[in-house]
């Protein structure tokens, strides 16, 4: 495409304002790349996530004030379907994982996915997303149509 003197080359995808946009609208490349750079803070972070020196409540102020907001930047756009929600619940049991560590009982073995849940405490990583769309949706709703730019 060309207009005035420069030219646009034709992308199957390209990322604006930190957000991977695709030719075919696709959330799917979006999602993947937000758990990669969420993946790639996990991997900074994870001697403190494992740390015998820190107590588990600081490891997830670390997960929710470092981690998650890399990994659902831009997620009130996201329309997910079960096979995002299941990637995104597993990065999130990772992490669980390296901070809650291996269990006792009688011999060591990992937290099932349940017991994660009860220890956590908080909202799972797709009810946060879904939260944060009806957030949205109400942002948009009282815009009004006189709102948008």
């Amino acid at each position: 495409m060309r207009i005035d003197n420069s030219t646009f080359k034709r992308v199957e995808e390209f990322k604006y304002l930190g957000t991977t946009l695709t030719n075919k609208n696709s959330i799917v490349e979006e999602i993947k790349s937000r758990l990669r750079s969420g993946n790639a803070c996990y991997h900074l972070v994870q001697n403190l996530l494992s740390s015998r020196l820190l107590s588990k409540n600081l490891k997830i102020k670390i997960y929710r004030t470092i981690i998650l907001p890399v990994v659902l930047y831009g997620c009130e756009t996201w329309s997910l379907t079960s096979r995002e929600e299941r990637r995104l619940r597993v990065f999130e049991n990772m992490v669980l994982r390296r901070i809650f560590g291996p269990r006792k009982d009688g011999e060591w073995r990992r937290f099932h996915n349940k017991e994660l849940n009860v220890l956590y405490s908080s909202p799972n990583i797709v009810w946060v997303i879904k939260s944060r769309k009806m957030k949205w949706a109400g942002h948009v709703a009282r815009m009004g149509e006189e709102g948008g730019v």
